[in-house]
């Protein structure tokens, strides 16, 4: 009890301490409330897979592959490809993380990238078909390498970059022939995910780890230059106008981020 009661008054802590600072009309970082951290983006990291990228947002670090194989389709899609998601969280990203088989965390990280990009049907998955039986898949393998805050937003843009790096692989008698392509893997659009935060009356897009530890609501939004493609609500609660304004943000970051990715 005396430990639990400790955690407690360290969490309020800390709380009292940031709201302190956004007073002042900033973060403890220095940042406005809807700025994002520096972002950069590398792609082609992996070697051995069709196309990978690298993305670092802040000091949050996040590693994509994208690889290609074939499978047979959903008996409900027979002429779609298929895409699949993953993630892994390992003890090399957060002491919190654990070894062993995909946790909630990870599962949830993974399905809500893949619901951004599904949702918003940037990948034609007709275009993915090969024959009666037969049609490729794409798997997004997405790694923590460092967690200081926002993974999620880190992990939609790194698997989107990596997706802009991939070339669909030649087939040949409905198999790959490794190392061969016939062009770029099509995209219709760019979704990215923007995530905001509230403490006490503020909302914080882009959270570090720190600001993570005392929010007391989450939402992610992703979007195209378009559209809203995925909303994906935390714990806590939040206004009409509070919800209107977090999709206002996360089209102006995500236009920020997709001019990045072009480029």
């Amino acid at each position: 009890m005396g430990e639990e009661f400790k955690d407690i008054v360290l969490h309020q802590m800390r709380k009292d301490m940031m709201v302190k600072t956004f007073k002042t009309g900033q973060r403890f970082d220095g940042r406005k409330f809807d700025e994002l951290r520096p972002l950069e983006i590398q792609k082609g990291n992996i070697h051995t897979a069709e196309a990978s990228s690298l993305v670092k947002l802040g000091l949050t670090q996040v590693l994509v592959g994208i690889k290609f194989d074939v499978l047979t389709p959903f008996a409900d899609r027979p002429d779609e490809g298929v895409i699949m998601s993953n993630a892994e969280l390992s003890p090399v990203a957060s002491p919190t993380f654990e070894t062993g088989p995909p946790d909630e965390n990870s599962i949830e990280l993974a399905r809500v990238v893949d619901r951004g990009i599904r949702s918003a049907e940037c990948i034609n998955l007709k275009s993915l078909f090969i024959e009666e039986g037969k049609v490729l898949a794409v798997f997004i393998d997405i790694y923590a390498l460092n967690h200081a805050g926002n993974l999620v937003d880190a992990a939609s843009i790194a698997a989107i970059a990596a997706l802009t790096d991939a070339k669909m692989p030649k087939v040949e008698n409905g198999k790959i022939v490794r190392g061969e392509f016939t062009g770029k893997l099509p995209l219709s659009s760019l979704p990215v995910a923007v995530t905001s935060i509230k403490c006490s009356d503020y909302w914080l897009v882009d959270p570090s780890l720190e600001e993570e530890y005392v929010k007391e609501s989450k939402i992610t939004i992703a979007t195209t230059d378009k559209h809203v493609c995925a909303i994906q609500k935390g714990k806590g609660t939040m206004t009409r106008k509070e919800l209107d304004n977090a999709i206002e943000i996360a089209f102006k970051r995500g236009d920020d981020i997709r001019n990045v990715l072009k480029h």
